[in-house]
């Protein structure tokens, strides 16, 4: 009886002192620091199986970023940024530009081609290799020239969302010509929309309650007019 009391005793005791928390913890920890070396040992992988030149892309949420990759885990690329228009202050310029930055270099249409880590550019999305080879079914130059082309051209440049984005830096670079499959799509998704006559009745409907809200003058009137105008002889 005085054994198995004993006994109880030490189990409490052992009980008492056993702190659940901190294993718990420690087992968080070591599974961050597993998950960090995983993505560490990936990073060294995947940058071996880049070579200078290549053509990286990034898919984000409405479209996809393209730069070139220059050695050593750098990538050139191009970017709106408002900033090199506001200051000279390299060490500020520098930084990762800010979602905030890029909007407003998209309005300001202000971009510069910068160099930026490989983890910097990819930004946590996965990174595609030389697909574009493939789409455009053009042969692209030597590595190393287009690593130079791309090397030249760093610096602050004008933006067009449409005209002038990362896409044509990176075929200019990688294939000498400056194309968008992305402008190429988005142009014939207006056109699309435009040649539907469905869109000369929303704009009808658009017009009208615009002059019935804002009441019938020129100002109305005659936009209203001009794009019925329009989308019926485009259409």
């Amino acid at each position: 009886m005085l054994d198995s009391l004993a006994l109880l005793l030490e189990k409490a005791f052992l009980l008492a002192h056993f702190d659940i928390f901190s294993v718990l913890l420690s087992g968080e920890k070591d599974g961050k620091v597993e998950n960090a070396a995983e993505v560490e040992r990936e990073r060294r992988l995947q940058q071996q199986r880049l070579r200078r030149g290549d053509l990286l892309e990034v898919p984000r949420t409405l479209f996809i970023h393209f730069g070139i990759y220059l050695g050593d885990g750098k990538v050139a690329h191009l970017i709106p940024d408002i900033l090199p228009a506001l200051t000279r202050d390299e060490r500020r310029i520098g930084r990762v530009v800010s979602n905030k930055r890029l909007l407003l270099g998209v309005l300001y249409k202000c971009a510069t081609i910068r160099v930026d880590t490989l983890e910097d550019f990819a930004y946590g999305s996965p990174v595609l290799l030389n697909t574009m080879d493939d789409a455009l079914r053009t042969r692209p130059l030597a590595n190393e020239e287009v690593a130079l082309r791309a090397e030249k051209l760093i610096g602050r440049i004008p933006y067009s969302l449409l005209w002038n984005n990362c896409e044509h830096f990176v075929t200019y670079c990688r294939y000498g010509t400056a194309v968008s499959l992305q402008t190429d799509k988005f142009c014939e998704c207006m056109k699309s929309i435009i040649r539907d006559q469905r869109s000369v009745l929303v704009a009808t409907v658009l017009g009208v309650c615009c002059m019935l809200f804002l009441g019938l003058s020129p100002s109305t009137v005659l936009p209203t007019l001009l794009i019925l105008f329009i989308l019926w002889m485009v259409g």
